[in-house]
Protein backbone atom coordinates (compact mmCIF):
# COMPACT_ATOMS: atom_id res chain seq x y z
CA UNK A 1 0.00 0.00 0.00
CA UNK A 2 1.31 3.24 -0.89
CA UNK A 3 1.95 6.33 1.48
CA UNK A 4 4.14 7.10 4.43
CA UNK A 5 4.72 4.42 7.00
CA UNK A 6 6.74 4.71 10.68
CA UNK A 7 9.01 1.70 11.42
CA UNK A 8 10.24 2.21 15.35
CA UNK A 9 12.77 0.03 16.70
CA UNK A 10 13.15 -0.24 20.71
CA UNK A 11 16.49 -1.94 21.18
CA UNK A 12 18.84 -2.04 24.83
CA UNK A 13 20.80 0.79 24.03
CA UNK A 14 18.24 3.51 22.30
CA UNK A 15 15.21 3.94 20.02
CA UNK A 16 15.41 4.11 16.30
CA UNK A 17 12.71 5.93 14.11
CA UNK A 18 12.13 5.51 10.42
CA UNK A 19 10.00 7.11 7.88
CA UNK A 20 9.40 4.51 4.69
CA UNK A 21 7.90 5.87 1.13
CA UNK A 22 6.28 2.66 0.69
CA UNK A 23 5.20 3.65 -3.24
CA UNK A 24 9.05 4.01 -3.98
CA UNK A 25 10.59 1.75 -1.45
CA UNK A 26 12.63 5.01 -0.24
CA UNK A 27 13.77 5.84 3.47
CA UNK A 28 12.86 9.39 3.70
CA UNK A 29 14.22 10.16 7.90
CA UNK A 30 15.43 8.34 10.20
CA UNK A 31 15.77 9.43 14.08
CA UNK A 32 17.41 8.21 17.39
CA UNK A 33 17.79 8.29 21.16
CA UNK A 34 19.47 6.76 23.55
CA UNK A 35 18.37 4.94 26.74
CA UNK A 36 20.06 4.67 30.42
CA UNK A 37 22.07 1.58 30.09
CA UNK A 38 20.39 -0.73 31.97
CA UNK A 39 21.16 -0.84 35.36
CA UNK A 40 21.60 -3.75 38.29
CA UNK A 41 24.39 -5.97 39.55
CA UNK A 42 25.29 -9.40 40.16
CA UNK A 43 23.53 -10.41 36.78
CA UNK A 44 20.36 -8.06 36.61
CA UNK A 45 19.79 -5.93 33.91
CA UNK A 46 16.80 -3.73 34.18
CA UNK A 47 15.59 -0.55 32.70
CA UNK A 48 12.67 2.07 33.40
CA UNK A 49 10.44 1.81 30.59
CA UNK A 50 9.27 5.50 30.92
CA UNK A 51 12.80 6.20 28.79
CA UNK A 52 11.80 3.53 26.40
CA UNK A 53 8.79 6.64 25.92
CA UNK A 54 10.80 9.54 26.30
CA UNK A 55 13.27 8.23 23.63
CA UNK A 56 10.39 7.11 21.42
CA UNK A 57 9.04 10.49 21.34
CA UNK A 58 12.97 11.66 20.66
CA UNK A 59 13.04 9.52 17.77
CA UNK A 60 10.13 10.01 16.26
CA UNK A 61 10.19 13.76 15.91
CA UNK A 62 13.91 12.96 14.78
CA UNK A 63 12.93 10.68 11.68
CA UNK A 64 9.73 13.17 10.82
CA UNK A 65 12.00 16.29 10.73
CA UNK A 66 15.05 14.14 8.72
CA UNK A 67 12.26 13.26 5.98
CA UNK A 68 10.73 16.96 6.17
CA UNK A 69 6.83 15.74 6.32
CA UNK A 70 4.38 16.27 8.89
CA UNK A 71 3.15 13.72 10.99
CA UNK A 72 -0.03 13.55 10.20
CA UNK A 73 1.34 12.16 6.55
CA UNK A 74 1.93 8.44 8.85
CA UNK A 75 -1.34 6.23 7.65
CA UNK A 76 0.34 3.17 10.46
CA UNK A 77 3.22 2.20 12.31
CA UNK A 78 4.70 -0.95 13.78
CA UNK A 79 6.68 -0.95 16.91
CA UNK A 80 10.05 -3.61 16.89
CA UNK A 81 11.19 -4.40 20.42
CA UNK A 82 14.12 -5.75 22.48
CA UNK A 83 12.41 -9.58 23.21
CA UNK A 84 12.12 -11.62 26.61
CA UNK A 85 11.98 -8.37 28.39
CA UNK A 86 8.95 -8.31 31.32
CA UNK A 87 6.66 -5.25 32.04
CA UNK A 88 4.59 -5.78 34.42
CA UNK A 89 1.45 -3.28 34.57
CA UNK A 90 -1.42 -3.00 37.66
CA UNK A 91 -5.09 -2.87 37.20
CA UNK A 92 -4.43 1.10 36.35
CA UNK A 93 -1.91 0.65 33.47
CA UNK A 94 1.17 1.48 35.90
CA UNK A 95 4.54 0.24 35.80
CA UNK A 96 5.00 -2.02 39.03
CA UNK A 97 8.69 -2.38 38.68
CA UNK A 98 11.75 -1.60 36.36
CA UNK A 99 11.58 -4.37 33.25
CA UNK A 100 14.28 -7.08 33.33
CA UNK A 101 15.91 -7.10 29.93
CA UNK A 102 17.08 -10.33 28.27
CA UNK A 103 20.43 -9.98 28.92
CA UNK A 104 19.38 -10.25 32.87
CA UNK A 105 20.71 -13.55 34.37
CA UNK A 106 19.68 -13.03 37.74
CA UNK A 107 17.02 -15.23 37.26
CA UNK A 108 19.16 -18.53 36.39
CA UNK A 109 18.03 -20.74 39.15
CA UNK A 110 14.62 -19.68 38.76
CA UNK A 111 14.52 -20.80 34.89
CA UNK A 112 16.83 -24.04 36.05
CA UNK A 113 13.75 -24.60 38.66
CA UNK A 114 11.37 -24.45 35.61
CA UNK A 115 13.05 -26.03 33.20
CA UNK A 116 13.53 -29.28 35.85
CA UNK A 117 9.28 -28.80 36.39
CA UNK A 118 9.14 -29.45 32.39
CA UNK A 119 11.09 -32.92 32.54
CA UNK A 120 14.23 -31.08 31.63
CA UNK A 121 15.42 -29.55 27.98
CA UNK A 122 13.78 -32.56 26.58
CA UNK A 123 10.57 -31.69 28.10
CA UNK A 124 10.48 -28.24 27.35
CA UNK A 125 11.23 -29.38 23.30
CA UNK A 126 8.69 -31.22 23.82
CA UNK A 127 5.89 -28.94 25.88
CA UNK A 128 7.08 -25.74 24.17
CA UNK A 129 9.23 -26.51 20.54
CA UNK A 130 12.08 -24.94 22.71
CA UNK A 131 14.43 -24.84 25.57
CA UNK A 132 13.74 -22.36 27.94
CA UNK A 133 16.89 -20.67 28.52
CA UNK A 134 18.20 -17.76 31.12
CA UNK A 135 16.50 -14.35 29.82
CA UNK A 136 13.78 -15.62 28.58
CA UNK A 137 10.64 -13.98 30.12
CA UNK A 138 9.38 -16.95 32.23
CA UNK A 139 12.11 -17.09 35.16
CA UNK A 140 11.96 -13.59 35.42
CA UNK A 141 7.75 -14.19 36.83
CA UNK A 142 9.04 -16.36 39.08
CA UNK A 143 11.23 -14.44 40.47
CA UNK A 144 9.32 -11.67 40.87
CA UNK A 145 6.95 -14.50 42.84
CA UNK A 146 9.41 -14.95 44.97
CA UNK A 147 11.48 -11.64 45.48
CA UNK A 148 7.98 -9.25 45.43
CA UNK A 149 5.62 -10.96 46.14
CA UNK A 150 3.46 -8.11 46.83
CA UNK A 151 3.63 -6.45 43.51
CA UNK A 152 3.28 -10.04 42.26
CA UNK A 153 0.22 -10.03 43.80
CA UNK A 154 -1.28 -6.81 42.21
CA UNK A 155 -0.40 -7.79 38.41
CA UNK A 156 -2.88 -7.18 35.80
CA UNK A 157 -0.98 -7.25 32.62
CA UNK A 158 2.18 -9.32 31.61
CA UNK A 159 3.67 -7.52 28.60
CA UNK A 160 7.43 -7.70 26.46
CA UNK A 161 8.65 -4.06 25.81
CA UNK A 162 7.04 -4.30 22.51
CA UNK A 163 3.56 -5.10 23.87
CA UNK A 164 4.16 -2.25 26.09
CA UNK A 165 5.09 0.03 23.48
CA UNK A 166 1.69 -0.93 21.49
CA UNK A 167 -0.18 -0.43 24.87
CA UNK A 168 0.92 2.90 25.50
CA UNK A 169 0.25 3.39 21.65
CA UNK A 170 -2.99 1.78 21.59
CA UNK A 171 -4.29 1.23 25.19
CA UNK A 172 -4.52 -2.88 24.09
CA UNK A 173 -2.84 -5.34 25.35
CA UNK A 174 -1.75 -7.66 22.35
CA UNK A 175 0.79 -9.88 21.37
CA UNK A 176 1.96 -11.46 18.25
CA UNK A 177 3.61 -15.00 17.34
CA UNK A 178 7.25 -14.15 16.84
CA UNK A 179 7.69 -12.22 20.17
CA UNK A 180 5.80 -14.12 22.15
CA UNK A 181 7.21 -17.18 21.06
CA UNK A 182 10.69 -16.03 23.47
CA UNK A 183 8.54 -15.92 26.80
CA UNK A 184 9.15 -19.60 27.78
CA UNK A 185 5.03 -19.65 27.73
CA UNK A 186 4.32 -20.35 24.55
CA UNK A 187 3.63 -23.29 22.15
CA UNK A 188 5.48 -22.19 18.95
CA UNK A 189 3.72 -25.49 16.91
CA UNK A 190 0.27 -24.42 18.19
CA UNK A 191 1.17 -20.89 18.24
CA UNK A 192 -0.76 -20.56 21.70
CA UNK A 193 -0.55 -19.43 25.07
CA UNK A 194 1.01 -22.60 27.32
CA UNK A 195 -1.52 -22.10 30.38
CA UNK A 196 0.03 -25.16 32.26
CA UNK A 197 3.61 -23.43 32.32
CA UNK A 198 2.31 -20.42 34.24
CA UNK A 199 0.23 -23.09 36.68
CA UNK A 200 3.59 -23.61 38.02
CA UNK A 201 4.43 -20.22 39.08
CA UNK A 202 0.65 -19.72 40.29
CA UNK A 203 -2.21 -22.45 40.25
CA UNK A 204 -4.94 -21.08 38.78
CA UNK A 205 -6.22 -18.45 35.64
CA UNK A 206 -4.89 -15.21 37.45
CA UNK A 207 -1.54 -15.31 35.00
CA UNK A 208 -3.42 -16.66 32.41
CA UNK A 209 -5.98 -13.85 32.56
CA UNK A 210 -3.00 -11.09 32.76
CA UNK A 211 -1.37 -12.41 28.99
CA UNK A 212 -2.15 -10.28 26.33
CA UNK A 213 -4.94 -11.25 23.34
CA UNK A 214 -2.66 -12.96 20.71
CA UNK A 215 -2.83 -11.34 17.06
CA UNK A 216 -1.58 -13.07 14.06
CA UNK A 217 1.74 -11.30 12.78
CA UNK A 218 0.09 -8.67 10.07
CA UNK A 219 -2.43 -7.29 11.79
CA UNK A 220 -3.16 -4.17 12.67
CA UNK A 221 -4.38 -3.73 16.86
CA UNK A 222 -6.09 -0.47 16.50
CA UNK A 223 -5.65 3.36 16.06
CA UNK A 224 -3.48 5.86 17.97
CA UNK A 225 -5.14 6.76 21.12
CA UNK A 226 -5.16 10.65 21.24
CA UNK A 227 -3.06 10.65 23.74
CA UNK A 228 -0.12 9.05 22.12
CA UNK A 229 -1.22 10.61 18.71
CA UNK A 230 -0.49 14.21 20.46
CA UNK A 231 2.64 13.15 22.22
CA UNK A 232 4.02 12.16 18.61
CA UNK A 233 3.02 14.42 16.67
CA UNK A 234 0.90 12.14 14.91
CA UNK A 235 -2.50 11.23 13.47
CA UNK A 236 -5.02 10.25 15.84
CA UNK A 237 -6.17 7.97 12.74
CA UNK A 238 -2.82 6.14 12.15
CA UNK A 239 -3.14 2.39 12.60
CA UNK A 240 -0.67 0.37 14.65
CA UNK A 241 0.22 -3.10 13.28
CA UNK A 242 1.29 -6.29 15.24
CA UNK A 243 4.97 -5.54 15.13
CA UNK A 244 7.14 -8.12 16.91
CA UNK A 245 10.19 -8.83 18.36
CA UNK A 246 13.24 -6.88 17.24
CA UNK A 247 15.01 -10.30 15.44
CA UNK A 248 11.70 -10.93 13.67
CA UNK A 249 11.48 -7.40 12.10
CA UNK A 250 15.44 -7.33 11.80
CA UNK A 251 14.07 -10.98 9.20
CA UNK A 252 12.29 -8.98 7.40
CA UNK A 253 14.05 -6.07 6.87
CA UNK A 254 16.43 -8.10 5.17
CA UNK A 255 13.57 -9.43 3.26
CA UNK A 256 14.50 -12.75 4.86
CA UNK A 257 10.62 -14.02 4.35
CA UNK A 258 11.29 -17.57 2.67
CA UNK A 259 13.65 -20.31 3.08
CA UNK A 260 17.13 -20.40 1.85
CA UNK A 261 18.60 -16.78 3.01
CA UNK A 262 20.40 -16.28 6.70
CA UNK A 263 20.28 -12.79 8.58
CA UNK A 264 23.57 -12.10 10.86
CA UNK A 265 22.94 -9.51 13.11
CA UNK A 266 25.72 -8.20 15.08
CA UNK A 267 25.21 -6.11 18.19
CA UNK A 268 25.65 -5.87 21.58
CA UNK A 269 24.88 -9.99 21.03
CA UNK A 270 24.64 -11.80 18.01
CA UNK A 271 22.23 -13.61 15.96
CA UNK A 272 21.75 -15.72 13.11
CA UNK A 273 18.45 -16.37 11.97
CA UNK A 274 16.82 -18.89 9.03
CA UNK A 275 13.32 -18.98 7.92
CA UNK A 276 11.39 -21.96 7.53
CA UNK A 277 7.70 -22.71 6.41
CA UNK A 278 7.26 -25.34 9.02
CA UNK A 279 8.46 -25.51 12.84
CA UNK A 280 10.88 -27.75 12.05
CA UNK A 281 11.92 -28.21 15.81
CA UNK A 282 15.96 -28.79 16.32
CA UNK A 283 17.02 -31.32 19.21
CA UNK A 284 19.93 -29.41 19.75
CA UNK A 285 18.64 -27.13 22.60
CA UNK A 286 20.43 -23.89 21.63
CA UNK A 287 18.25 -23.45 18.39
CA UNK A 288 15.47 -21.48 19.02
CA UNK A 289 12.42 -22.28 16.93
CA UNK A 290 10.39 -19.10 16.59
CA UNK A 291 7.68 -17.95 14.59
CA UNK A 292 7.86 -15.30 12.27
CA UNK A 293 6.29 -12.04 12.51
CA UNK A 294 5.69 -12.33 8.81
CA UNK A 295 3.53 -15.82 9.08
CA UNK A 296 6.04 -18.91 9.55
CA UNK A 297 9.02 -19.94 11.42
CA UNK A 298 12.66 -17.99 12.22
CA UNK A 299 14.92 -20.69 13.66
CA UNK A 300 17.51 -18.55 15.36
CA UNK A 301 20.77 -18.92 17.62
CA UNK A 302 21.33 -16.03 20.16
CA UNK A 303 24.94 -15.74 21.21
CA UNK A 304 25.48 -13.58 24.27
CA UNK A 305 28.86 -11.43 23.91
CA UNK A 306 29.96 -9.62 20.76
CA UNK A 307 30.70 -6.49 19.87
CA UNK A 308 30.42 -5.94 24.14
CA UNK A 309 33.40 -8.46 24.41
CA UNK A 310 35.32 -6.30 21.89
CA UNK A 311 34.26 -3.51 23.93
CA UNK A 312 35.56 -4.83 27.32
CA UNK A 313 39.15 -5.62 25.31
CA UNK A 314 39.01 -1.94 23.38
CA UNK A 315 38.71 -0.26 26.85
CA UNK A 316 41.04 -2.26 28.33
CA UNK A 317 43.97 -1.02 25.81
CA UNK A 318 42.84 2.20 25.66
CA UNK A 319 41.24 2.03 22.02
CA UNK A 320 39.25 3.87 19.68
CA UNK A 321 36.91 1.39 17.51
CA UNK A 322 38.99 2.48 14.26
CA UNK A 323 42.43 1.43 15.98
CA UNK A 324 41.50 -1.90 17.53
CA UNK A 325 40.22 -2.84 13.66
CA UNK A 326 43.42 -1.97 12.69
CA UNK A 327 45.38 -3.97 15.42
CA UNK A 328 42.93 -6.92 14.95
CA UNK A 329 43.80 -6.74 10.74
CA UNK A 330 47.34 -7.06 11.49
CA UNK A 331 47.30 -10.20 13.20
CA UNK A 332 47.30 -13.68 11.04
CA UNK A 333 44.19 -15.64 11.44
CA UNK A 334 44.35 -17.81 14.81
CA UNK A 335 46.30 -14.56 16.39
CA UNK A 336 49.86 -16.81 16.22
CA UNK A 337 48.06 -19.26 18.86
CA UNK A 338 46.36 -16.72 21.33
CA UNK A 339 43.08 -18.28 21.96
CA UNK A 340 39.92 -16.30 23.58
CA UNK A 341 36.42 -17.48 24.54
CA UNK A 342 34.91 -14.70 25.37
CA UNK A 343 32.37 -15.53 27.94
CA UNK A 344 32.14 -12.44 29.93
CA UNK A 345 28.80 -12.57 30.30
CA UNK A 346 28.07 -16.59 30.21
CA UNK A 347 27.11 -17.97 26.85
CA UNK A 348 23.54 -19.51 25.36
CA UNK A 349 25.52 -20.60 21.75
CA UNK A 350 27.07 -22.86 23.34
CA UNK A 351 25.09 -23.28 26.30
CA UNK A 352 27.54 -21.86 28.69
CA UNK A 353 25.58 -19.95 31.43
CA UNK A 354 27.87 -20.72 34.06
CA UNK A 355 30.96 -19.76 31.87
CA UNK A 356 33.44 -16.97 32.42
CA UNK A 357 35.64 -15.86 29.91
CA UNK A 358 39.23 -16.79 29.75
CA UNK A 359 42.70 -16.36 27.66
CA UNK A 360 44.40 -19.27 26.16
CA UNK A 361 47.69 -20.10 24.26
CA UNK A 362 49.83 -17.37 25.92
CA UNK A 363 53.36 -17.05 25.04
CA UNK A 364 56.14 -14.35 25.50
CA UNK A 365 55.60 -13.86 21.64
CA UNK A 366 52.73 -14.21 21.16
CA UNK A 367 50.69 -11.43 23.83
CA UNK A 368 50.37 -9.03 21.45
CA UNK A 369 48.24 -6.09 21.55
CA UNK A 370 47.00 -7.17 17.94
CA UNK A 371 46.98 -10.57 18.90
CA UNK A 372 44.62 -9.76 21.68
CA UNK A 373 42.35 -8.05 19.36
CA UNK A 374 42.21 -10.47 16.80
CA UNK A 375 41.62 -13.07 19.45
CA UNK A 376 38.58 -11.25 21.23
CA UNK A 377 37.42 -10.94 17.38
CA UNK A 378 37.87 -14.28 16.32
CA UNK A 379 36.44 -15.93 19.98
CA UNK A 380 33.19 -14.20 19.23
CA UNK A 381 32.75 -15.17 15.83
CA UNK A 382 33.41 -18.95 16.80
CA UNK A 383 30.55 -18.43 18.67
CA UNK A 384 28.32 -18.14 15.87
CA UNK A 385 29.89 -20.59 13.61
CA UNK A 386 28.96 -23.20 16.65
CA UNK A 387 25.76 -21.67 16.29
CA UNK A 388 25.62 -22.01 12.43
CA UNK A 389 26.56 -25.56 12.67
CA UNK A 390 23.28 -26.04 14.54
CA UNK A 391 21.30 -24.86 12.41
CA UNK A 392 22.63 -26.42 9.32
CA UNK A 393 22.76 -29.48 11.45
CA UNK A 394 18.51 -28.71 11.52
CA UNK A 395 18.05 -28.93 7.89
CA UNK A 396 18.38 -24.77 7.55
CA UNK A 397 21.16 -23.99 4.67
CA UNK A 398 20.96 -20.96 3.28
CA UNK A 399 23.19 -19.62 0.13
CA UNK A 400 23.32 -15.82 1.31
CA UNK A 401 24.08 -14.27 4.78
CA UNK A 402 22.36 -10.81 5.13
CA UNK A 403 24.46 -8.77 7.57
CA UNK A 404 22.79 -5.70 9.89
CA UNK A 405 23.82 -4.39 12.96
CA UNK A 406 26.46 -1.89 14.63
CA UNK A 407 30.00 -4.31 12.94
CA UNK A 408 27.96 -4.83 9.72
CA UNK A 409 30.25 -2.42 7.82
CA UNK A 410 33.17 -3.31 8.92
CA UNK A 411 35.34 -5.27 6.02
CA UNK A 412 36.88 -6.76 8.94
CA UNK A 413 34.02 -8.39 10.15
CA UNK A 414 32.73 -8.91 6.84
CA UNK A 415 35.39 -11.02 5.16
CA UNK A 416 36.30 -12.83 8.76
CA UNK A 417 32.72 -13.98 8.65
CA UNK A 418 33.03 -15.01 5.06
CA UNK A 419 35.77 -17.38 5.21
CA UNK A 420 34.56 -18.67 8.62
CA UNK A 421 31.18 -19.47 7.88
CA UNK A 422 32.02 -20.62 4.35
CA UNK A 423 29.04 -18.32 3.04
CA UNK A 424 28.84 -14.60 1.18
CA UNK A 425 27.88 -12.33 3.05
CA UNK A 426 26.44 -8.94 1.60
CA UNK A 427 24.81 -5.96 3.58
CA UNK A 428 21.70 -4.71 2.95
CA UNK A 429 21.68 -0.33 2.09
CA UNK A 430 19.35 0.16 5.18
CA UNK A 431 21.64 -1.51 7.66
CA UNK A 432 18.59 0.00 10.84
CA UNK A 433 17.01 -3.61 9.85
CA UNK A 434 14.76 -4.08 12.43
CA UNK A 435 12.88 -0.30 12.18
CA UNK A 436 12.72 -1.40 8.19
CA UNK A 437 11.22 -4.26 8.95
CA UNK A 438 8.06 -2.42 11.09
CA UNK A 439 7.88 -0.14 8.76
CA UNK A 440 7.40 -2.60 5.75
CA UNK A 441 5.13 -4.82 8.36
CA UNK A 442 2.79 -1.67 9.35
CA UNK A 443 2.49 -0.79 4.64
CA UNK A 444 1.53 -4.74 4.26
CA UNK A 445 -0.59 -5.02 7.24
CA UNK A 446 -2.21 -1.94 6.74
CA UNK A 447 -2.91 -3.05 2.94
CA UNK A 448 -4.83 -6.39 5.14
CA UNK A 449 -6.57 -4.02 6.76
CA UNK A 450 -8.33 -2.96 3.89
CA UNK A 451 -7.97 -5.86 1.40
CA UNK A 452 -5.80 -3.79 -1.15
CA UNK A 453 -2.63 -3.77 -0.62
CA UNK A 454 1.09 -5.02 -1.95
CA UNK A 455 1.82 -8.74 -0.51
CA UNK A 456 4.59 -8.56 1.97
CA UNK A 457 7.02 -10.25 -0.69
CA UNK A 458 6.32 -7.19 -3.02
CA UNK A 459 7.09 -4.68 -0.11
CA UNK A 460 10.25 -6.40 0.50
CA UNK A 461 11.37 -6.81 -3.35
CA UNK A 462 10.75 -2.94 -3.30
CA UNK A 463 11.90 -1.57 0.26
CA UNK A 464 15.08 -4.19 1.01
CA UNK A 465 17.68 -2.76 -1.46
CA UNK A 466 21.52 -4.51 -0.74
CA UNK A 467 24.41 -2.85 -0.62
CA UNK A 468 26.70 -4.43 -3.25
CA UNK A 469 29.74 -2.81 -2.65
CA UNK A 470 29.87 -4.70 0.42
CA UNK A 471 29.18 -8.32 -1.23
CA UNK A 472 32.05 -10.40 0.23
CA UNK A 473 33.27 -13.91 -0.61
CA UNK A 474 35.02 -17.03 1.14
CA UNK A 475 38.53 -17.50 0.93
CA UNK A 476 39.49 -21.54 0.13
CA UNK A 477 43.16 -20.57 1.59
CA UNK A 478 42.08 -18.46 4.66
CA UNK A 479 38.56 -20.92 4.88
CA UNK A 480 41.08 -23.91 5.37
CA UNK A 481 42.96 -21.68 8.17
CA UNK A 482 39.93 -20.49 10.08
CA UNK A 483 38.99 -24.51 10.32
CA UNK A 484 42.50 -25.10 12.17
CA UNK A 485 41.30 -22.74 14.79
CA UNK A 486 37.87 -23.20 15.19
CA UNK A 487 38.54 -26.89 15.86
CA UNK A 488 40.98 -25.45 18.81
CA UNK A 489 38.51 -23.50 19.53
CA UNK A 490 35.91 -26.13 20.33
CA UNK A 491 38.56 -28.24 21.82
CA UNK A 492 38.72 -25.31 24.39
CA UNK A 493 35.53 -25.32 25.31
CA UNK A 494 34.14 -25.66 28.91
CA UNK A 495 32.56 -29.62 29.43
CA UNK A 496 28.66 -29.08 29.92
Amino acid sequence: MDGLFLGIDCGTQGTKALVLDAGSGQVLGLGSATHAPPHGRDGRREQEPADWLRALAIAVAGALREAGVEGRAIRALAVSGQQHGLVLLDSKGQVLRPAKLWCDTETAPENQQLLDALGGAQGSLERLGLVIAPGYTVSKLLWTQRHHPELFARISHILLPHDYLNYWLTDRACSEPGDASGTGYYDVRRRAWAADVLQRIAPGERLLAALPTLVEAGDCIGTLRPQAAAALGLSPQAWVASGGGDNMLGAIGTGNIAPGMITLSLGTSGTLAAYADQPHVSPQGEVATFCASSGGWLPLICTMNLTSACALVRDLLELDLDRFTELAAQAPIGADGLLMLPFFDGERVPALPEATASLHGMTSFNLTRANLCRAVLEGTCFSLRYGLDLLRESGLHGSEIRLVGGAAKSPLWQQVLADLLGLPVVCPRQTEAAALGAAVQAAWSLGRQFGRGDSLEVLCRRCVALDESTRTLPRPVQQAAYEVAYRRYRDHLPAR
